[in-house]
């Protein structure tokens, strides 16, 4: 089975991205790809995609990754009914929600509270 990813270029701190169709099975970086169809900058969030052989391996079974499906959309690539549509809103999840401060009991200020007794 073929996917569509995304295989990291650039120089260190500054990555470039093309986007390669590939067997689904291999790393990435194996360097066994079937195609190129585009490549992506981050930084610029300039994407080239060459939507006919985008469309033609997508027609044929290729799995995009979530992330080349939002710029395969951006480009205009008519998107299967199967590819799954990456969640837009996703909310961070906060671990131990008792344990933030704004949940705690509210103390009252002890010192002040002896300091009036004693008097």
């Amino acid at each position: 089975m073929l996917a569509i990813r995304l295989q990291r270029l650039g120089r260190k701190a500054y990555p470039v991205y093309r986007l390669a169709v590939q067997e689904s099975q291999r790393h990435p970086s194996s360097g066994r790809v079937v195609a190129y169809v585009g490549s992506y900058n981050p930084h610029t969030k300039d994407a080239n995609i060459q939507v006919e052989a985008a469309q033609k391996y997508l027609d044929n079974g290729a799995q995009p990754s979530p992330r080349v499906v939002k710029l395969l959309k951006e480009a205009g690539v008519k998107m299967p009914k199967w590819v799954k549509e990456p969640t837009i809103d996703r909310q961070k999840t906060i671990k131990n929600v008792e344990k933030l401060r704004k949940n705690q009991p509210k103390e009252e200020p002890v010192a002040e509270v002896a300091e009036e007794s004693a008097e």
